[in-house]
Formats: structure tokens, C-alpha cells, sequence
């Protein structure tokens, strides 16, 4: 019998895993998602989940927790499980609820990563949901969660510079810094302080400080690579973390229901 352990995806171990919460109640989506977002965990809603299922083909190793109530019947959740269990085997899945009903606990097999009644003060339950997501490494290596937008045109940058302004377009950010690509190339050297950095991310203007932190050269000029200073102030990096999730929030609506 062979008992060596199924090696880890790499992608699996530097990105982390996807986290979804299908058809959430606001005091999940405003105290348990909050603060998994908070903690850096990519965590999404859904709202469909016959979508979602077959959504987890690309994402096989996700983790799931399910809202249920009295609008879709548990007979059918049995069905949903046992089907995202044969879609993707090392999905794994827990159970919100609002209404205690023996049933679900009895009825729901393979659900690994708990069962939670929902209430007003969920904080005892975050603790817990931590916890089960450390232990399947949700995270990966990723330190930070960070929006690409290589294909998108509303994130740009615009820095002082020789007495007029430099322009260019954000190719990634975090809540730690970003990289970005200028029309004309600043040859700015690693270590070099920027003050009054505007960054533009949809209708939101923002203003930063960073030092360079690196550059190479890529297909549409030399990228750099900038880490805010600690100056930066700590509402900018809230409203960065917005961005963030709710950039990445649309792509996966967009996955699902495509």
C-alpha cells in the first residue's frame, strides 16, 4: 500500500486557496468575510451556487461554506455536496445555518470544516474558521492579496516629476505596495523616495508615498516595483484593501457566471 501524501499543486502553495460563501447573510458578509479579508484570505461570495459548481473545475482544491435556510431545500444541498464532491474531490466544505434543525448535521456528509448556527456576534466563529484555514494553508506563501489589472485601463499612476507629471498605468497592488509601467521611462534607480504619488483605481484618487523597490524589463517597457512608506496614511491602505477585494470579487462574479 503506498502511504505517501499527495504533493501539494504548486500554484496551490504560493497563491493559496479560493474561499467562497454561498448566499452569505449580511452579518457573515459584514463580521466573518470582513475580517478573512482583513487577514489577507481570498474570500468571495456567491450567489448562485449551480454556477459556482461548475466554477470549481478551475478551482479544485476550494474551500466552501455553504448558507442555509429555508429557501432552497436541504434535500437539495445533499444533492449540491455529494456534486461539487465529484467535480472537484479535495473541495473542502462547512455549513452556516439559521434556523437549528438536527437534520443538516445528520444529513450533510464529508462537511470537514464544521457546522456554524448563525447569531449576532459571530466573532467566537471567525476564531474558529481561522484556525480550520490555517491548518489547509489557505493562504499558501502569499503574504499580501493582490489585484492584477493587466488588462484594465481605469488604474493609473501620475507622479511629479522634472516639473511636469509622469504618467503610467498600475499593472498589480497590495495593501504593501504596487507595480506599475511609465509612458516614458524615469530610470528611477532602487531605493529612490517618491512623494505625492497620485494612484487613480476607478473613480478613487489616492495619494502615497513609496520608495522603489526594484524594475525589469517587460513586453511594454520596464516595470517597477514600489513599496509604500510607513508614512502612507492607514485610510488609504483601508480603502486600497477595498479596491482590492472588490476588484477580484468582480472577476470571480464574472468566472462564475460566464
Amino acid at each position: 500500500m503506498d502511504n505517501k501524501k499527495k504533493p501539494q499543486d504548486t500554484s496551490e502553495m504560493e497563491f493559496g486557496k479560493k474561499i467562497f460563501f454561498v448566499y452569505p447573510t449580511p452579518l457573515i458578509q459584514n463580521q466573518v468575510i470582513l475580517e478573512l479579508v482583513q487577514h489577507e484570505y481570498e474570500a468571495y461570495t456567491a450567489k448562485d451556487h449551480k454556477r459556482l459548481a461548475y466554477a470549481l473545475k478551475k478551482y479544485p482544491d476550494s474551500i466552501i461554506f455553504i448558507v442555509i435556510d429555508e429557501k432552497i431545500a436541504l434535500s437539495e444541498w445533499e444533492k449540491w455536496v455529494a456534486g461539487v464532491l465529484k467535480i472537484a474531490p479535495d473541495t473542502k466544505l462547512g455549513v452556516f445555518y439559521s434556523i437549528k434543525d438536527d437534520e443538516i448535521q445528520s444529513r450533510l456528509k464529508n462537511i470537514t470544516c464544521g457546522f456554524f448556527q448563525i447569531k449576532h456576534d459571530m466573532s467566537q466563529y471567525i476564531t474558529i474558521i481561522r484556525e480550520i484555514l490555517e491548518r489547509l494553508n489557505a493562504r499558501g506563501r502569499r503574504k499580501y492579496l493582490r489585484a492584477c489589472m493587466d488588462h484594465e485601463t481605469n488604474a493609473v499612476i501620475n507622479i511629479p516629476f522634472g516639473g511636469d507629471y509622469l504618467n503610467g498605468v498600475i499593472k498589480d497592488i497590495s495593501i504593501v505596495g504596487f507595480s506599475c509601467v511609465f509612458k516614458q521611462d524615469p530610470a528611477f534607480s532602487a531605493k529612490t523616495l517618491i512623494k505625492d504619488i497620485q494612484l487613480k483605481l476607478q473613480t478613487m484618487l489616492l495619494k502615497v508615498e513609496a520608495v522603489v523597490f526594484g524594475s525589469r524589463d517587460v513586453s511594454s517597457g520596464k516595470l517597477y516595483v514600489m513599496i509604500y512608506t510607513q508614512r502612507t496614511d492607514p485610510d488609504v491602505r483601508t480603502k486600497i484593501r477595498k479596491y482590492i477585494q472588490t476588484n477580484l470579487q468582480q472577476k470571480m462574479d464574472s468566472e462564475i457566471n460566464s
